[in-house]
């Protein structure tokens, strides 16, 4: 009995199954179908075109783009909205931005051809073609500029005056210096000038000196003279000239040992031998030098005094490798004397000396003062301008634009529309006010960045940098099925990727 119940509800449920299917069945072939009695048609899909969505981006790193606001993943600055275009809806509206691939944020080299996750687990960014084409332009917001103080100025025309400015050193006039010296052997009898310094005048006797070849010399000129006198009356003429001959002889001797016509003429009127000889000053100046001390023994030759005339006095300039095409002879200078507050004196170059010191790896300039007064002193130290020639009517702009990288020189042009161009220029002479004349490169009028262009150098090479990094990579050839599974990277990727770096930041 209980078998015959449980085959009854068996059979009922598979009724009540097959009855529901069928108006399932029922009702999906009656839907497609028109109403009966009826002339209107289905109506036609209609399709709807969305508004875009509000985008945002991050104002150093143009590349990143999101739907929502947040923090850059690179530099964790806030993201600022994107401008949307208007227009019309289209299959393809004008202005819209194709995307070109996929890059991870952290590794530009990992590009993709669809949206994904990158090895470091981050959302793939979308990377346009107007971006992978910019080369090293950039794009700063306006607000992003504010904060960093951008500032431009206008490329323009002007007259530039080059001068130079360095430091001199008071010297003698050294055809104004004479040395004193002494040409026979003896001793020193007596000292008249004995404090170096001291200044001294033209023929002012200087010291005394006692020497047995002196004596000996005063002596044979003596007998040379009355020999002279006995024999000119001789008939024989040839013994008379010889006589004259032996008495100048004599006398050339006394001259070399610096005897004076005037101590030889009294030499002759006396007819007494001196026993020593005074050495006089042969010009006027201060003694610079003194080697000479009473009772000391002098050999000849030996210098007892160095005298130099300070009336007039050399400057010598310090003139830089790189300063000397704007430097010339007859260039007029001035010099200004700290230590007589400020007062300056004008002169002109008159040598420019064919070396480089090679301490100061300096040229040497030579100015020439009279110093009457006895003002300046050697070895004092005075501040020295030198005064170039104007270059007129030519394109400059100020000094802190240019950015030197060593082997170019750049500037960043502003375009417009927060966008800023890097321009490689040549430059020419540099003006005192700040201002360096441009050769090439830019033209009149531009607008060139004169702060913070650091800033923008820096985002330019690592743009440039990731457009080179961002070749096309090879497949990797299929791994052994042993290693299936393991991401191996190729070693000389990085190595190619440094080589590229160091290339571009040169």
């Amino acid at each position: 009995m209980s078998q015959s119940k449980h085959s009854t509800w068996i059979v009922a449920l598979v009724g009540i199954i097959s009855a529901i299917g069928l108006s399932l069945a029922l009702t999906g072939c009656n839907s497609d179908k028109p109403v009966a009695g009826t002339d209107q048609a289905a109506p036609a899909s209609v399709e709807t075109v969305e508004q875009p969505a509000q985008q945002y981006t991050c104002g150093m790193h143009p590349m990143i783009i999101t739907d929502e606001p947040g923090q850059c993943p690179i530099c964790s600055m806030d993201l600022t909205p994107l401008k949307s275009t208007g227009g019309a809806a289209s299959d393809k509206p004008a202005g819209e931005r194709k995307i070109k691939y996929w890059a991870a944020p952290m590794d530009p080299t990992y590009i993709r051809d669809e949206p994904g996750k990158s090895p470091m687990g981050m959302d793939l960014v979308p990377v346009y073609e107007d971006e992978a084409s910019g080369g090293s332009m950039i794009t700063i917001d306006p607000v992003v500029q504010q904060n960093m103080g951008v500032r431009t100025a206008t490329v323009e025309r002007r007259t530039l005056n080059r001068s130079i400015r360095t430091v001199g050193l008071v010297d003698y006039d050294e055809p104004q210096v004479y040395s004193v010296n002494a040409k026979v052997d003896g001793w020193i009898d007596r000292l008249y000038v004995d404090e170096t310094g001291q200044e001294v005048k033209k023929g002012e006797p200087l010291l005394e000196i006692y020497s047995p070849n002196l004596v000996s010399a005063q002596e044979e000129y003596l007998l040379a003279l009355r020999n002279r006198d006995k024999l000119k009356e001789s008939s024989f003429a040839q013994i008379a000239d010889g006589a004259d001959r032996l008495l100048e002889s004599s006398r050339k001797r006394l001259e070399y040992y610096d005897i004076s016509d005037r101590q030889i003429d009294q030499l002759e009127k006396s007819g007494n031998v001196r026993k020593t000889m005074t050495l006089y000053s042969p010009q006027k100046g201060i003694v610079m030098m003194k080697m000479a001390f009473e009772g000391q023994f002098i050999k000849a030759g030996m210098e007892l005094f160095k005298i130099g005339d300070i009336s007039n006095v050399w400057v010598f300039a310090d003139i830089y490798e790189y300063e000397l095409p704007w430097v010339k002879v007859g260039q007029e200078a001035e010099i200004r004397l700290p230590f007589a507050g400020g007062k300056t004196l004008s002169a002109k170059i008159s040598y420019i000396y064919p070396y480089v010191e090679p301490k100061t790896r300096t040229v040497k300039a030579r100015l020439e003062f009279a110093n009457p007064g006895f003002e300046l002193k050697p070895d004092m130290y005075v501040n020295v301008r030198i005064k170039g020639s104007e270059v007129r009517d030519v394109l400059t702009v100020p000094v802190e634009a240019v950015i030197n990288s060593g082997e170019k020189k750049l500037v960043f042009v502003a375009l417009g529309d927060g966008r800023f161009e890097p321009r490689q220029i040549k430059v020419g002479m540099q003006d005192e006010e700040g201002y360096v004349q441009i050769i090439q490169g830019i033209l009149e009028g531009e607008r060139v960045v004169t702060s913070a262009q650091f800033l923008f150098d820096s985002e330019s090479r690592l743009r440039e940098a990731i457009q080179k990094m961002r070749q096309p990579k090879p497949e990797p050839e299929p791994e052994p099925e042993d290693h299936a599974g393991h991401d191996m990277a190729d070693p000389s990727d990085a190595s190619l990727q440094e080589e590229e770096l160091e290339d571009l930041f040169k």
